[in-house]
């Protein structure tokens, strides 16, 4: 019998509560600047907010750098509003992702290929939070409605496990946040991709594509 979803929105609005007024640190894994304008803006309000960028599936380099650009072009705006914002970057190593998909160039979308590269994501965001002293760590991912943010959030809770740093649990889609985003990228003039980023999402003729997929 499946196990029930959890509102995961829920579990983190019972978590803001219980700051009461504290700024804890968190290090937030950005997929791309579309994305995290809706979370950057929701988070900043309860957390000391840095971003990393660390993205190794993007192909080519050229859309790499070009994501990691607007991402930078988002904080610099949302800073100049006060938001505070931090940035740590990571080289770009798209053989790292390679090599750990090898054998799933041909899954649909969404499938086994997909799980491996959220879970390197993630685990490399924990893992920086806990070498470098953050409280928290979270991801954008689950701002799109392309992602199963059930499976992200069991991801971060066992990286959770494992690290020792706490993980924001989250369903940011929820309370309109998708939509959200879309205004915010319309706002600050966002770049906003028609593909997730590897190239097996972009040659896949058999794939719809779908912007800001992430």
């Amino acid at each position: 019998m499946p196990q029930p979803k959890i509102n995961y929105q829920r579990e983190l609005e019972k978590i803001l509560d219980s700051l009461q007024g504290q700024r804890p640190t968190v290090l937030l894994h950005s997929c791309c600047g579309p994305c995290s304008s809706y979370v950057l803006k929701y988070l900043c309000e309860y957390f000391e907010t840095t971003v990393l960028y660390y993205n190794p599936c993007i192909a080519p380099v050229e859309e790499y750098e070009h994501r990691k650009r607007v991402q930078l072009d988002l904080i610099a705006q949302m800073n100049r509003e006060g938001a505070g914002i931090q940035f740590l970057d990571c080289d770009y190593d798209h053989g790292s992702y390679l090599s750990l998909v090898t054998g799933h160039e041909m899954d649909r979308e969404g499938g086994d290929r997909c799980h491996i590269c959220y879970e390197q994501r993630l685990r490399r965001t924990a893992e920086t939070a806990r070498d470098q002293g953050f409280e928290w760590f979270c991801t954008t991912l689950t701002v799109s409605p392309y992602k199963n943010a059930q499976l992200l959030n069991k991801l971060g809770l066992q990286l959770q496990e494992e690290t020792g740093v706490k993980y924001l649990v989250s369903d940011f889609k929820k309370r309109d946040g998708y939509k959200q985003s879309i205004a915010l990228s319309h706002k600050y003039g966002l770049y906003r991709q028609d593909f997730c980023g590897c190239e097996f999402s972009w040659r896949n003729p058999n794939e719809e594509k779908t912007q800001e997929k992430g």
